[in-house]
């Protein structure tokens, strides 16, 4: 059965499919949210599969293991004392076969008999299908239900979040909830795994900041706000602190600095936002984040003069050109950006 290309909600469909245990013939699994990929990876094999039989009618392939004949075997393979078959594909670009190869293919997913469901998924290898080569772009678009798992809003990562504490027999506040998607980057795969170190850590039915920071490494992104912050409390020691903290993190030096020009640009268009009497709703819009981290940056921005800004970012350019160009430490030049900006940040 196929699906259209353009849902309006892929994941919806996909829910739904599975409640109504009338699946597709052919899905491609994508995104960055790989909890919610896996999640439907397994419900597709609790549906499709049973413990006695499965290893005769789950047949799974990757960038090893894959070629296109065994592919074909897999999917014409009849079930064996059961009524489905289920072949999963990871990692595989199919639009980077050789043509031969793609042409059979293309005729192998035009045809996927009833009993069998195929499913590729992209995880390490993103799915970027060529659309010039006509005949597999056909078939797929045509036959494929594609999925992408892209991160949840912020109101459903609250719901989640506050579901899974409930499960471990322990409470947690809204703007709890908030604050660890922040400092995780937001993702379910992330924020699972944490959730189960702040449950076993906590002592008590109720969650706590403290609890959290005990336990939680924040992303870059997290720790460069709280640098940032500091530095807007006037608090330039420990801004230098949290810089050592990235450093320690075994980050690139480069990709330090992204994330420090990155959040000076956000603190730059939430100042210019609240100078023309915005809320936080509309940095919301503009820049993709959550309601915490956009409360949290409207905040912050006010803290400096919008001067500070425009500065910032000569800073973070000019630390950048002698990263590329130079034969500097990048980590002295990151020690020597968070002075300059400190010196900045007291100049008002």
């Amino acid at each position: 059965m196929a699906r259209n290309y353009e849902s309006n909600d892929p994941i919806q469909e996909l829910k739904a499919a599975i409640k109504a245990k009338h699946v597709a013939r052919l899905y491609i699994f994508h995104g960055e949210e790989t909890f919610l990929l896996h999640h439907y990876i397994g419900q597709l094999r609790k549906l499709l599969l049973d413990e006695l039989t499965e290893s005769f009618n789950f047949h799974r392939l990757n960038s090893e293991t894959f070629d296109v004949q065994s592919f074909a075997d897999s999917v014409e393979n009849l079930p064996m004392m059961a009524e489905s078959t289920l072949v999963w594909v990871d990692d595989v670009d199919i639009f980077k076969l050789a043509e031969g190869d793609r042409e059979k293919m293309a005729e192998v997913l035009s045809d996927i008999p009833d009993y069998c469901t195929v499913v590729f998924s992209y995880i390490t290898t993103p799915w970027k299908p060529d659309k010039r080569l006509k005949k597999l772009w056909d078939t797929v678009s045509k036959k494929a239900s594609i999925v992408e798992f892209g991160k949840q809003n912020e109101s459903d990562l609250v719901a989640w979040i506050s579901r899974h504490f409930a499960s471990r027999k322990k409470r947690i506040a809204p703007d709890l909830c908030r604050y660890l998607i922040d400092i995780t980057g937001g993702t379910m795969t992330a924020l699972s795994g944490e959730i189960s170190k702040i449950a076993a850590y906590s002592g008590a039915e109720e969650i706590r900041k403290s609890d959290i920071d005990a336990v939680t490494e924040p992303v870059v992104d997290a720790v460069v706000f709280q640098m940032t912050d500091l530095l807007g409390r006037g608090e330039y020691g420990a801004a230098l602190r949290k810089l050592q903290q990235l450093i320690k993190m075994q980050q690139e030096p480069i990709l330090i600095l992204g994330a420090v020009g990155a959040h000076f640009r956000r603190l730059g268009t939430a100042k210019t936002l609240l100078e023309n009497g915005q809320n936080a709703g509309e940095l919301m819009r503009l820049c993709g984040i959550g309601d915490y981290a956009a409360r949290k940056t409207m905040s912050a921005a006010g803290r400096f003069p919008a001067s500070f800004y425009a500065k910032a970012a000569e800073l973070v350019l000019e630390t950048d050109r002698k990263m590329k160009t130079s034969f500097d430490d990048p980590h002295r030049l990151l020690e020597l950006l968070i002075l300059e900006l400190a010196q900045e940040a007291r100049n008002g």
